[in-house]
């Protein structure tokens, strides 16, 4: 907008300062007016066009909806089955091995005489316990009963304890004398404990076996 001022001429400073103020605003007008842009109402042509989907253009590709369904289970153990739940490599194994070959002319193994006594020995207690309706007869013993037997002896500080053992066990003196000469139940020596530790920090405890023998006192 341009306005013209008429003053006198001897006020120069006002004039200067309305001219300088005109400039101004007309300058601010004309910025606007080139910021301004045209609106534009046309839709372009590309506006909402969708990019052909992947599937639909490979070549030799059928949809997903006409895939072809592949079963999920089987009433019947198929070919397909087998050759998928199989192992190549175990059966190229067994081809390389071949048939196993017998040797018929392998000798009978036979049981030690020591073993053989000691079954039979076992099924006549066996029987013998049966018959006596679960009462040990006399001089045998299970080997829970043995293992007390022995242990109680080390024990004894006196013959007649001793006795009373025997008797208590339904054992003849004589045969348990005999049988602690040559059989005893294990004992370890305290003062050899030695400890260790392995590598994953496991503790491991380990003693010396002794042999204890009764401490009859003199009578």
């Amino acid at each position: 907008m341009l306005q013209v001022l008429v003053l006198a001429p001897s006020d120069d400073r006002a004039l200067r300062a309305r001219l300088h103020s005109c400039s101004l605003t007309m300058g601010s007008s004309a910025s606007k007016a080139a910021r301004k842009l045209p609106k534009r109402t046309d839709t372009p042509s590309w506006a909402g066009a969708r990019t052909p989907s992947a599937s639909h253009d490979a070549p030799g590709r059928l949809p997903e909806r006409e895939l072809p369904q592949r079963p999920l289970a089987s009433e019947y153990k198929t070919e397909g089955i087998q050759k998928d739940s199989g192992d190549p490599d175990f059966l190229a194994n067994l081809s390389r091995l071949g048939p196993v070959r017998v040797d018929h002319h392998m000798q009978s193994v036979h049981p030690v005489p020591d073993a053989t006594r000691m079954l039979n020995s076992r099924k006549q207690f066996e029987q013998e316990l049966d018959a006596s309706q679960g009462i040990p007869p006399r001089n045998r013993l299970p080997a829970y009963a043995l293992s007390e037997l022995l242990d109680a002896r080390k024990s004894a500080i006196s013959q007649a304890a001793i006795n009373d053992l025997a008797v208590k066990y339904n054992i003849d003196p004589e045969k348990l004398e005999l049988l602690g000469r040559t059989v005893n139940s294990p004992s370890v020596d305290p003062s050899t404990t030695v400890k260790s530790v392995d590598k994953e920090e496991n503790e491991s405890v380990s003693m010396t076996a002794v042999w204890v023998e009764p401490q009859i006192r003199a009578a």
